[in-house]
């Protein structure tokens, strides 16, 4: 080594110690050992205090303390800090001997503190996994999230976590498909907040097991009435469980249907009315050049995209597969049902959404008429969209896609705590570049 680069101590690289970027910390050799980097480092501490009784101790020699750190110039990072012993000379004190302490790692730690907070950041952040970031690191899995699993925890239930939400969402996913049908199930909830320039930043609150009303409710439960009494709006899908939730929990919270669940609903009373009649004119389910089939996507689009080739496509492929207007009436039904969220204004929203409400379950067509049925037992939370400014689940629906993610890139979970854990660190809602006190 080069020793005109050393710093004030006698073996101290000024330049490396600045790489290495720990305050107090300084590096003595470095060198490359079965393709890891390996760096020699000790603090500058010359005076040592008994954490017992505060008397000056007498040094002791050192002991090397082997722990990993962030991976550098593409090599995992080996750090052998060698670590000075105190004896304290007070005969009446308990403690004999200990050795010095650095915020750079815990006692007995096997990942130093920054590549703890480095691996948890690429979990929230990166998309990647445990098992790689256990590779870059040069750990093996259990090491790599032993040490995450508490930072991540640490992370998930710091104080105040939950307190300002004043927009509630809630939904179900499967977490473990192969479980039986009770058991893979679990519930999420998602605060669906707006900044105060109207900017939505979805983060998910918290999963338990379960699909139900009960499980809904036991969470709004736990979290006190500090919490309840500030959610304004609960958004949902047409779950009676969720509904009921909302009602008993949140009683001054206004539940408001989410707008796609209700287009959704919609579109499927259309295709079953077109596989109906599918089935009623030609006998069988439908071929690639029936003509209901060939428009089965075309009957999905809004009225206001299809161009003037498509609308001819259409009318043609009505008039030979409909012989009953069946289709031709639910389509023009749940283009109805479209329309209430694209009108002009709330008030002619509401005004638009309480005819569809009024009439569809007069409708002759069966479909159409349960359809209608469904919305007029959910009347006041379809309306209430109209009157909250267009409250809808569409950040929850995000946050599925990000836990489905995580889920796809760990090849599933079988451990429901590590599921939640992972979920909750990769949907948190904050942003991936921020700035956290150093360990320097």
């Amino acid at each position: 080594m080069d020793h005109s680069m050393c710093g004030s101590g006698a073996s101290w690289w000024a330049r490396t110690d600045r790489i290495f970027d720990v305050e107090g910390m300084h590096v003595l050799a470095a060198s490359v050992v079965d393709e890891q980097l390996v760096l020699d480092v000790e603090t500058d501490q010359v005076l040592g205090g008994c954490p017992s009784c505060g008397v000056v101790a007498v040094g002791h020699g050192r002991r090397v303390h082997r722990l990993h750190d962030v991976p550098c110039f593409g090599r995992p990072v080996l750090v052998r800090w060698r670590k000075r012993l105190w004896r304290c000379v007070e005969s009446t004190c308990e403690v004999t001997t200990f050795s010095e302490q650095h915020p750079y790692a815990a006692r007995r730690a096997k990942l130093a503190a920054r590549a703890v907070t480095w691996a948890t950041d690429a979990l929230s952040h990166d998309d990647t996994t445990v098992s790689a970031l256990a590779r870059h690191l040069g750990v093996d899995w259990h090491t790599a999230w032993t040490a995450i699993r508490v930072e991540a925890t640490g992370r998930t239930s710091r104080p105040g976590r939950t307190a300002g939400v004043r927009t509630l969402g809630v939904d179900e996913r499967i977490w473990r498909p192969s479980m039986k049908r009770r058991e893979r199930a679990v519930t999420i909830m998602v605060d669906l907040t707006r900044d105060d320039q109207g900017r939505l930043q979805a983060r998910l609150l918290d999963a338990v097991t379960g699909r139900s009303g009960t499980a809904y409710a036991t969470w709004l439960k736990e979290q006190g009435l500090e919490f309840t009494v500030e959610v304004e709006h609960a958004a949902l899908d047409p779950f009676r469980g969720y509904a009921n939730a909302i009602r008993d929990e949140l009683p001054d919270a206004i539940a408001v249907l989410d707008a796609f669940h209700v287009v959704k609903l919609g579109s499927q009373a259309l295709d079953e009315v077109r596989r109906r009649v599918q089935q009623q004119t030609l006998h069988r389910r439908g071929h690639r050049d029936d003509p209901l089939y060939r428009i089965r996507r075309t009957l999905m689009t809004g009225v206001e995209h299809l161009t003037d080739k498509q609308t001819a496509r259409l009318n043609r492929h009505l008039e030979a597969g409909d012989p009953g207007w069946e289709v031709t009436i639910a389509w023009r039904c749940y283009q109805e049902l479209r329309g209430i969220y694209h009108a002009s204004s709330p008030a002619t929203g509401r005004g638009l959404a309480v005819k569809v409400i009024d009439a569809f379950p007069t409708c002759p067509i069966p479909e159409i008429a349960r359809l209608g049925r469904t919305l007029r037992a959910w009347r006041d939370q379809v309306l209430a969209y109209f009157a909250t400014a267009g409250v809808s689940n569409g950040g929850t629906e995000a946050i599925n896609g990000i836990i489905d993610k995580t889920r796809r890139l760990a090849h599933g979970f079988r451990n429901f705590a590590n599921y939640r854990l992972r979920i909750l660190l990769a949907a948190d809602g904050t942003p991936p570049y921020r700035d956290r006190p150093t360990h320097a």
